[in-house]
């Protein structure tokens, strides 16, 4: 997954400042009595070379590597880089009593105390320990990027197909349909239960106006014809038939207009 350079650019490039700093200041320092063992300007020795010249080096080339770094694994190696050149400034001037037995290695502080205290940060513990703050927040920002590119491509490679939503396949199977079948799907659920319904409760008022007039000029046939007309559907089926016939409701058989008609 490649990252923008900016997002070890700056801290790169305070650690390369720093180093230079760490690298030149006992060469320089003299000119302006900012100094540890005289005033010489540069003066080279073997100490100056382990505690301040190899540290300083260190610490630029792992800026550097900051600033051009464009991968997670880039970044955090480059900070690890700047890092160990940043502790070897705090603990260069300890561990070097280990080969010269005293911890002036590099010569005596010059000045009174608040300079000998300047120049002991200035030289080592206060660089060293801006270096490793400037490589952590680097190597943190390497750390914590999201994986945009990559997890977008991965998500988008194991996304599983959208399935039809019910709504679109229904919408598509009525489109196919013929157009007869659409309309009744359109038709009211009432009038498709009424329309759906047998003939024999299908009642007289539902018949057209020149069916229930046959029917009443049929009321006083006799009862061979009245046969052709079924009780209405709320009765029993063993109930008998009401005396009076005008009272009585009868349904309309299939065909009995047809009969009478013809």
């Amino acid at each position: 997954m490649r990252l923008p350079r900016t997002t070890g650019a700056l801290s790169g490039a305070l650690i390369v400042l720093l180093g230079l700093w760490g690298a030149l200041i006992p060469f320089v320092g003299p000119y302006f009595h900012y100094a540890f063992g005289g005033f010489q300007t540069w003066h080279y020795t073997s100490q100056r070379l382990w505690l301040c010249i190899v540290p300083g080096a260190v610490a630029v080339i792992g800026g550097l590597m900051l600033m051009r770094a464009t991968t997670r694994v880039g970044g955090l190696t480059a900070g690890w880089v700047a890092l160990a050149a940043g502790v070897w400034f705090v603990v260069g001037p300890s561990v070097s009593s280990l080969w010269h037995h005293t911890i002036y290695a590099i010569g005596t502080p010059a000045g009174g105390y608040t300079r000998q205290m300047l120049e002991w940060v200035g030289y080592f513990y206060g660089l060293g320990a801006a270096i490793i703050g400037l490589a952590a927040f680097a190597m943190g920002r390497y750390f914590s990027r999201p994986r945009i590119a990559s997890e977008a491509v991965a998500a988008a490679e194991a996304a599983p197909v959208a399935q039809e939503a019910p709504v679109a396949r229904t919408t598509a199977a009525s489109a196919e349909a013929p157009v007869a079948e659409r309309r009744a799907a359109d038709v009211p659920v009432t009038e498709r239960r009424a329309a759906d319904a047998p003939p024999a409760e299908r009642g007289v008022a539902d018949a057209p106006a020149a069916d229930r007039a046959t029917y009443a000029e049929r009321a006083g046939a006799p009862a061979a014809d009245r046969a052709d007309y079924a009780p209405a559907a709320g009765s029993a089926a063993g109930d008998p038939a009401p005396a009076d016939p005008s009272a009585a409701t009868y349904r309309r058989r299939p065909g009995l207009l047809r009969r009478l008609r013809g």
